[in-house]
């Protein structure tokens, strides 16, 4: 690992994905949590204010990053709930199966290497009747945000820790295993090739 990816890179997505506009859609989703939860890609605990301490359990929060897992160990001294950190990637979830009631994903799909199998492993995760709450950006629906997204990708993903511009979002989630529920979209403020989201639920088809 290099200077960067282990002291820059770290802050440098704390204070991205801690705008306001990206904490607002946090805020509609995660309080929809609940029982025991997992949070595929915790980050810094960016997510942990959001949750519903009257409806959820407790929250076992992955990322592989243990720069920003030591910053959401930090933010879990201030929740009212239990937060486990596992240090481990999506692909490979070193957890039983069947005992999440919801799995949690905010800015994570973006930079999963293989979102195929990261779904996979979180379908392994979810009870039978679990849901999967999502909130990502991704591809744009304009064409001319579309050309910029895929112009600026191949750079954007060097400097943003794998962070891909133009995933479709909503065929990578039905791609791996699920159904889409219910799905909200809109651009959030701020820079067009980074702000178009879609957020809702999913379950295991």
């Amino acid at each position: 690992m290099n200077l960067y990816d282990r002291f820059v890179l770290p802050r440098l997505i704390h204070l991205t994905c801690s705008a306001r506009p990206n904490m607002r859609q946090r805020e509609k989703l995660v309080p929809l949590a609940r029982g025991r939860v997992l949070e595929v890609g915790i980050g810094s605990g960016l997510n942990l204010p959001f949750y519903d301490a009257g409806l959820i359990t407790e929250v076992c929060g992955l990322d592989p990053a243990r720069e920003l897992t030591e910053m959401a160990a930090a933010a879990a001294q201030d929740v009212p709930f239990t937060v486990e950190l596992v240090s481990a990637g999506a692909e490979q979830i070193p957890l039983e199966g069947d005992q999440f009631d919801t799995v949690v994903l905010t800015y994570t799909l973006c930079t999963i290497p293989d979102s195929e199998l990261a779904l996979s492993e979180i379908a392994r995760v979810l009870k039978p009747q679990g849901r999967l709450l999502f909130c990502e950006h991704g591809l744009a629906p304009d064409a001319s945000v579309r050309r910029w997204q895929d112009r600026i990708d191949p750079i954007w993903r060097r400097l943003g820790g794998g962070c891909r511009l133009n995933r479709n979002i909503p065929e990578v989630i039905r791609g791996g295993g699920f159904e889409i529920t219910g799905m909200e979209t809109m651009y959030i403020p701020g820079w067009r090739p980074a702000s178009f989201n879609y957020w809702g639920v999913a379950t295991v088809r």
